[in-house]
């Protein structure tokens, strides 16, 4: 039944087709998909949207830490300023976040850095922010509220026992949670930080509502254009999908990296269970012959 299924999408997908301008052709337009799939333009908003990706979640996953480490203090104004950041950003619609960032400049014309309620020392203007400064602050910033979760998750994995014993050989906190804690939490916080950067990946697309021209809006701008709509979208889901395979595949590795002290035996690579499979079937094919022919058995 998977099979039939299989051969029924790849024919809808190859011959499902169309007249256009007294021509029959598939309704995906394959042709079309080819000659835009590595134009400039799309390429141009592949670039940014992995420079969005790795950015965002560059500051989320710093803030990510931060935020944990701040959640998990004993000091309740630190404990509750990591829970109202949280609270705040996991709250709110990402979409309306990046309209917020975009419109930053009619909020506060003019930024300044310097001593709270005392002279400051920096001044710059709003207006200076791009669009694409707006739309990396607000998905880390987004990102940063999920993944103080995340890792306080990973942190709470952790037996207690090896936190106390840390402190009792003297360790700072600081130093309990960077040597002791973090390494053996990241069996429990990788694999979810590798969802959250796929997930990243897509959300990047959002940034195109603040006229952020990444890859969606690449091809959205083309289609406009040409009045090639589906093609396009294929186009962009093709550069999606083969994107998020590639994280996919490092994120396997850097999981079965950090579960060297955690399993006796680390699972097999896609190449060694293939290397597996090829050598069961030869195996299984010389003893098909070897009983298929009598006098080649008793030889063996």
């Amino acid at each position: 039944m998977v099979v039939l299924l299989a051969a029924m999408l790849v024919h809808s997908l190859v011959f499902t087709d169309t007249t256009r301008g007294g021509v029959r052709q598939s309704r995906y337009q394959w042709g079309i998909v080819g000659h835009y799939f590595a134009s400039q333009s799309v390429l141009q908003g592949l670039v940014v949207t992995l420079e969005l990706t790795a950015i965002a979640m560059a500051i989320g996953i710093t803030l990510g830490v931060i935020g944990a480490s701040m959640r998990l203090s004993p000091n309740p104004i630190v404990s509750g300023a990591s829970w109202l950041y949280i609270w705040f950003f996991r709250g709110t619609p990402v979409l309306v976040q990046l309209f917020f960032w975009y419109e930053i400049s009619y909020l506060y014309p003019t930024i300044s850095v310097g001593i709270p309620f005392g002279p400051a020392f920096v001044h710059f203007s709003a207006n200076s922010i791009s669009v694409f400064t707006a739309a990396i602050i607000g998905l880390g910033l987004n990102e940063g509220a999920y993944m103080s979760e995340i890792v306080r998750a990973g942190i709470l994995s952790v037996d207690e026992g090896q936190t106390e014993a840390a402190q009792a050989l003297g360790m700072t906190r600081l130093q309990v949670l960077r040597r002791i804690v973090l390494p053996q939490a990241m069996r429990v916080i990788i694999p979810v930080t590798g969802n959250e950067t796929i997930s990243m990946l897509k959300t990047s697309s959002l940034a195109s509502v603040i006229t952020v021209t990444e890859l969606f809006e690449a091809t959205d701008l083309i289609s406009a254009r040409t009045y090639y709509v589906v093609p396009l979208l294929v186009v962009a889901s093709l550069w999606y999908l083969i994107v998020t395979t590639v994280l996919t595949t490092g994120q396997y590795y850097v999981e079965r990296h950090y579960a060297k002290g955690a399993l006796r035996e680390l699972p097999p690579t896609p190449l060694q269970k293939l290397r597996r499979r090829v050598a069961s079937f030869s195996l299984r094919q010389t003893d098909a012959v070897l009983e298929s022919d009598p006098f080649l058995g008793s030889l063996n």
